[in-house]
């Protein structure tokens, strides 16, 4: 190199230092990495389910009269080799220690073996008052798919649950759990490899076009390299991400599936939202989510927004505002002013079907 280049080449170092220093004075950008955001098409949950009797009730069962569950323990007693006599199920009349009840369990989404135990719940399905101090006898689960055939000798099992009942929610005493009771027959291995590529699927919170692209683009562009420079991922939609995997990672798949989810990427930008949670009065709303130029006038409130010199007809929430109003200005007015949750939730809803409210309102 000559050393004109080389004066060329110092003569850049003073903006590249200026440069550096604009980047470091800039705003920090929050970032976040893929697995956050997404998880690995065939790693969902299974449910299993089942019906069954919970027995060793206190008298708080459903009682002789209720047929489903009679039958239930007569086809129980059978099993046991303890058949009915002549008088059938009005010899089990009395039997109000006994519930009918639904017996349910989540299988993890990472999979799970032959021989694992996982909790399951159980909720009353006849007229028992309550199930405190009752054990599930052995029932059978079936799923995660149900079985096309209606003979019983067709189903396939999937669990067994049994156990004691532990009521969590006293004020639900009809529903309960039963902490490691479901003990699993079959194994659960998740396929998340098909055809040399995965899938990634976006979360709810986060599927949309953009991000999508933007995840395929941030593979692209720091895993293609494996590739020979042959872009990896490709967005299929809004929600799903197909991406190869490269000829180096198809005996170790989990290596590059561990690489792709600790990718980092800049927070992205998603539509705003409003949600509401009614029960508890409780509101969440984006900061930068815009209402439109409206009179809200609700009971004896009156509240103007828009922007300053609009027809002279309305005046800003904030008098040094001079942009599109936002929603957190009027919701911290109305609290103000001390208008209840419920009312600011009412005006929020308004300005939804108003076509005013620029976000998209979710309601719990």
């Amino acid at each position: 190199m000559s050393w004109r280049a080389v004066i060329r080449e110092l003569a850049w170092l003073p903006c590249l230092a200026a440069m550096g220093l604009a980047v470091v004075a800039g705003p920090a950008r929050a970032a976040t990495s893929l697995a956050s955001i997404c998880r690995i098409k065939g790693q969902e949950e299974n449910v299993l389910q089942g019906l069954g009797i919970v027995v060793g009730l206190k008298g708080s069962g459903d009682g002789g009269n209720y047929l489903p569950t009679i039958r239930s323990l007569a086809a129980a007693m059978q099993l046991l080799g303890d058949p009915l006599g002549k008088g059938g199920a009005a010899e089990l009349k009395d039997a109000k220690n006994v519930a009918l009840v639904t017996v349910s369990a989540i299988v993890p989404a990472a999979g799970a073996r032959q021989g694992d135990r996982i909790d399951c719940t159980v909720a009353s399905v006849g007229s028992a008052k309550s199930l405190a101090g009752g054990r599930l006898f052995l029932t059978p689960l079936l799923g995660p798919a149900p079985p096309r055939s209606t003979r019983p000798e067709d189903r396939r099992v999937y669990a067994l649950a049994e156990g004691p009942i532990t009521i969590e929610d006293p004020s639900i005493p009809t529903t309960g759990r039963i902490h490691g009771g479901c003990r699993l027959e079959e194994d659960f291995n998740n396929v998340f490899v098909k055809n040399g590529k995965i899938t990634l699927v976006l979360n709810e919170n986060h599927a949309e076009f953009q991000v999508a692209q933007d995840v395929a683009e941030l593979i692209n562009g720091r895993m293609t390299f494996q590739a020979g420079g042959v872009p990896l991922a490709h967005a299929l939609n809004q929600v799903n991400v197909e991406v190869i995997i490269p000829r180096q990672y198809l005996d170790d798949p989990v290596l590059f599936v561990s690489q792709v989810l600790n990718l980092s990427m800049t927070e992205p930008q998603t539509i705003p939202r409003v949600t509401i949670n009614e029960r508890t009065g409780s509101i969440v709303i984006g900061g930068d989510v815009e209402i439109g130029a409206v009179i809200v006038t609700h009971k004896n409130i009156t509240v103007e927004t828009g922007a300053a010199g609009a027809a002279k007809q309305f005046v800003p929430l904030d008098p040094g505002q001079t942009q599109t109003p936002r929603l957190k200005a009027l919701v911290e007015s109305l609290n103000a002013i001390h208008v209840p949750p419920e009312d600011v939730i009412d005006i929020i809803k308004c300005l939804d079907r108003n076509g005013k409210l620029h976000a998209q309102l979710v309601i719990q």
